[in-house]
């Protein structure tokens, strides 16, 4: 396949971890040159999950620094430079505050952590928070979809815990991205996808519905991911390998990155299994001189197959890894975005660094 950007391959590290391996992400540092990883863990043998935060040293071994083991396996991890959170499969909501505090001590006590049924019955399908802010809000496969105000005291009577749709089991959400500070967007089942604005509550006011494929796929959105600069488009991944892109602009169709469509555009597919993750790849740069605001720009995508690789609208996709086993999850360094982190399914984390 063709390699474009990219003058070599990137240096592969992979550290052993005899854990499963849920999530990961990057947690940002005051310093470029410290790097740390925020790790949802589960122990198969005894049956207990974790989450951590390591160290990442520049000879890319891990140090642990703070630990804490959640009520159930985490289902969802997010961090911002302040906070982390992470929901669970029983249905709760933990956060956690790193801003003033060093990071042997941020486990020490939530910032806030939600339970109960009033909350979410059943495994919460995806959690995000507010970039710079203290919202966090969460989806379930109970159809809930809950706004937790992180920085209020107290759980339901104090306000800090609003529902904002209740589907009533009747539908299922399985991811959420924010948009702005008043907006995000909800996926689930049928590549369906809600755009919701606080601002005028009650309903979604934009939806994308699955019927672009005149009935011939079914599927599951795992991922969303939204450009800050292009808030009009969302980039989903899910089932059958499918990624596509959806313009507020022009409602009526896809743009379809990889996977299944109906559409006349050229597309490129690495896997025909789950895509389990999409971010928009600042490092990449656009192999097209096209720099108009309709095309969509470069993404890295994650598989059950085993693939993590980029893509591009209308380009060949660019494979940095080939795995034997599942990758779970990924994260791009924002502070470096050279480095991406990998969890694999057989118990490991790969770490890449790109040229």
């Amino acid at each position: 396949m063709a390699i474009t950007g990219l003058p070599q391959p990137p240096q592969i590290h992979r550290v052993p971890q005899f854990r499963y391996v849920d999530s990961i992400r990057w947690l940002p540092s005051i310093s470029p040159f410290q790097k740390y990883l925020t790790v949802a863990f589960f122990d198969t043998d005894s049956g207990t999950p974790s989450l951590e935060i390591h160290s990442l040293s520049s000879s890319k071994t891990l140090s642990l620094l703070s630990s804490w083991n959640p009520p159930s396996r985490i289902s969802s991890l997010k961090c911002t430079p302040s906070l982390i959170a992470a929901s669970t499969f029983s249905g709760s909501l933990h956060c956690f505050s790193t801003a003033g505090k060093s990071l042997e001590s941020v486990f020490a006590e939530p910032q806030i952590s939600v339970v109960g049924r009033d909350f979410h019955v059943g495994p919460i399908g995806g959690v995000d928070l507010m970039e710079g802010g203290s919202d966090c809000v969460s989806v379930g496969e109970d159809g809930r979809v809950n706004l937790v105000k992180i920085g209020v005291e107290g759980y339901h009577g104090k306000g800090n815990c609003r529902r904002v749709f209740d589907g009533n089991g009747l539908v299922s959400y399985t991811a959420v991205r924010w948009a702005s500070p008043t907006e995000f967007v909800t996926g689930g089942c049928g590549f369906g996808l809600q755009w919701w604005d606080l601002r005028r509550p009650g309903s979604a006011v934009a939806q994308f519905k699955d019927n672009w494929d005149q009935g011939t796929t079914s599927g599951i959105i795992h991922s969303i991911d939204i450009h800050p600069s292009r808030k009009h488009t969302c980039l989903a991944g899910g089932s059958a390998g499918t990624v596509f892109a959806w313009d507020l602009r022009w409602q009526q169709e896809p743009i379809i990155l990889s996977g299944v469509g109906t559409n006349d555009a050229k597309t490129h597919s690495l896997s025909e299994s789950d895509v389990w993750e999409v971010h928009y790849d600042c490092y990449m740069k656009s192999a097209s001189s096209n720099t108009s605001s309709s095309r969509i720009l470069p993404a890295m995508i994650c598989s059950e197959d085993g693939i993590l690789a980029v893509i591009e609208q209308g380009e060949e996709p660019l494979e940095l890894l080939a795995e034997p086993c599942a990758i779970n999850s990924f994260d791009i360094n924002c502070q470096n975005p050279s480095d991406v982190i990998c969890s694999l399914e057989w118990e490991s984390i790969a770490i890449l660094s790109r040229p």
